[in-house]
C-alpha cells in the first residue's frame, strides 16, 4: 500500500472503464485523485465513492480552455501536479473507404489533439513540481494494421510519436519528466463490449482462455499505477504493451 502516496494525478475519461480503474486503484495506494470526463454524473458518482480528497471536473479533452480550467483547479485545491493519465478517447470502427473525412476530423479532435493538450499542459505543471510522469493511453493499432479502424490507428500511431518526443525534450532538457505510452488490445470496457454483442467479460478472460486479445480493465490500471509511481523511475519513453503477445506474433 501507499506506492503513490500524496501525489497528485489527473486521469482524463476518468468516470468509467480503464479510466475508472485507474482512478480507484490510484486512491488506493494513496494519490489524490482529480477525475475529469465529459460524463458528469458517473464523475461525480466515482468521486464521492473515492471520497475526499479526490474531485471531480468537467472535461473536452480536446477543449484548451478546458484544459486550462483543469489545471488551474488543481493547482487551486492541491497546490502542485504529480502526474498526467491521458485515458480518454473514442473509437470508430469503419474501413478506409467507409470512413468520412468528418468522422476522420472528429477522431483526430479527441484522440490526437487531446492528448497533444494533455502533454503541453502536463509538462508546464510538472516543470513547476520538479518531476513528474506522464502516462499516454495509445494502442496495439498503433504498431499493426487493423483494417476497420484507419482513423483510431492513425490517432493511436500520433499518441505514440508523441509521447517520443515529449519524453526526448524532457531529458535533454534536464525537466526529470517521464512520458511512456501503453498500448493494449483489446479491454472489456463498456466502450468495447457492445461492439462484441455485450459479452460476459469472464468468458473471455485470459484465465478461461490462455490466448485471449482482451484483458481486464484493472490489467492496465495496474501498469498505470506502476507508471505513476516512482518505481518506475527510469523508464521514459518506452512502448509498453499489453497485448497477450498480440503484437509479437503473427499467429
Amino acid at each position: 500500500m501507499g506506492r503513490v502516496q500524496d501525489k497528485i494525478a489527473i486521469v482524463t475519461g476518468g468516470a468509467s472503464g480503464v479510466g475508472r480503474e485507474d482512478c480507484l486503484l490510484l486512491a488506493r495506494e494513496g494519490a489524490r485523485v482529480i477525475i475529469t470526463d465529459v460524463d458528469q454524473d458517473r464523475g461525480r458518482e466515482l468521486a464521492k465513492e473515492i471520497g475526499e480528497p479526490s474531485m471531480f471536473l468537467r472535461h473536452d479533452i480536446s477543449s484548451e480552455d478546458d484544459w486550462k480550467t483543469v489545471m488551474a483547479a488543481t493547482q487551486d485545491r492541491f497546490g502542485r501536479l504529480d502526474a498526467v493519465v491521458n485515458n480518454a478517447g473514442i473509437l470508430l470502427l469503419a474501413s478506409i473507404e467507409e470512413t468520412t473525412l468528418e468522422q476522420w476530423r472528429k477522431i483526430q479532435r479527441v484522440n490526437a489533439d487531446g492528448y497533444f493538450l494533455g502533454c503541453k499542459y502536463a509538462v508546464a505543471a510538472l516543470k513547476k513540481t520538479g518531476r513528474g510522469s506522464i502516462v499516454n493511453m495509445s494502442s496495439a493499432a498503433a504498431i499493426v494494421g487493423m483494417p476497420m479502424c484507419p482513423a483510431y490507428s492513425a490517432s493511436k500511431g500520433a499518441v505514440a510519436a508523441l509521447t517520443r518526443s515529449v519524453a526526448a525534450w524532457s531529458k535533454i532538457h534536464g525537466h526529470r519528466i517521464r512520458c511512456n505510452s501503453i498500448h493494449p488490445d483489446g479491454i472489456l470496457t463498456p466502450m468495447i463490449l457492445p461492439l462484441m454483442g455485450n459479452p460476459n467479460p469472464k468468458t473471455l478472460d485470459v484465465d478461461n482462455i490462455p490466448n485471449t486479445r482482451f484483458c481486464d480493465p484493472k490489467d492496465v490500471a495496474n501498469l498505470v499505477l506502476f507508471l505513476v509511481s516512482d518505481e518506475s523511475r527510469f523508464i521514459n519513453g518506452a512502448e509498453l504493451h499489453i497485448d497477450n503477445a498480440m503484437t509479437a506474433s503473427p499467429i
